[in-house]
């Protein structure tokens, strides 16, 4: 397997096909790079070099004990992009991994990123503050803890057969290959990295990092997404952001990238191109 070593010991794998102007993704949470597989294998028919790697205690990363937040995350992306020697990049983020990608690219990007989109991302802060009354309540992410740690083969099951795809929703039809291969992925991780993943993904305030990003910026977002509403997220970030644009999916579900993969690889592969 493809995989560095960071400097606090852990062992970060990575996938690198193809040749042309990089574009690297950036997965959710509890996944791995196995949720870009209908944009790796789409952009790598176009031409462009496909980057994906397994976040730390994610996937076939190591499931190292520490550094289970969004410094580690960024810090652990820049070097897989400096391994790489990637220039001219683009970074695509979903979910937690749009927080990552942001981190990235305002700490570590300034000479190397190109573009950047934010799918269903949960920047600028999901958790509900006195200054982000908007956001969600604690004990949502309470919740999230104490069904991950009673018994979380089922709780990933029912999110991903639930409010992630919108499978919930009346007259949905659930697709198993989808819902199965979410739980796979998620059970390949650490449970400590995924307990831990809760507080990185729902308390990091990334303010500053929108505002300190320069690059071209798509925002992409569903308005039916259940898992991070996009009042409170995708509105507010592309008003932060210095070159943002804002697209707006009615009806898709925070997975869209998967359930919609058709519409939403044509409108990257627009923003990639123009």
């Amino acid at each position: 397997m493809a995989v560095i070593s960071t400097k606090d010991g852990a062992e970060i794998f990575y996938k690198d096909w193809g040749s042309g102007q990089p574009i690297m993704f950036h997965h959710g949470w509890p996944l791995c790079s196995d949720d870009w597989d209908a944009q790796l294998l789409y952009f790598v028919r176009k031409g462009y070099r496909v980057i994906a790697h397994d976040r730390r205690g994610h996937g076939r990363s190591s499931q190292i004990s520490s550094g289970h937040d969004m410094d580690h995350y960024a810090r652990d992306a820049a070097a897989v992009a400096e391994h790489l020697d990637l220039a001219d990049a683009i970074h695509v983020g979903h979910s937690t991994g749009g927080g990552e990608a942001a981190r990235y690219v305002a700490q570590y990007g300034k000479h190397r990123v190109a573009k950047l989109v934010l799918i269903g991302a949960v920047p600028p802060l999901m958790l509900k503050t006195p200054e982000n009354p908007g956001g969600l309540p604690i004990e949502v992410f309470d919740d999230f803890r104490q069904q991950l740690a009673a018994n979380r083969s089922q709780f990933y099951l029912d999110v991903a057969g639930g409010p992630f795809y919108g499978y919930n929703r009346s007259g949905a039809k659930a697709s198993p290959g989808i819902v199965n291969n979410w739980w796979r992925q998620g059970m390949m991780g650490s449970a400590k990295a995924h307990y831990e993943g809760i507080k990185a993904f729902s308390e990091t305030d990334f303010t500053a990092d929108l505002k300190k990003i320069e690059v071209p910026t798509l925002v992409m977002h569903g308005d039916d997404d259940q898992v991070v509403p996009i009042d409170d997220s995708a509105r507010l970030s592309v008003k932060l952001l210095k070159h943002g644009t804002l697209k707006v999916y009615a009806g898709y579900p925070h997975g869209m990238a998967t359930t919609h993969a058709d519409v939403i690889n044509a409108d990257l592969l627009e923003f990639f191109e123009g």
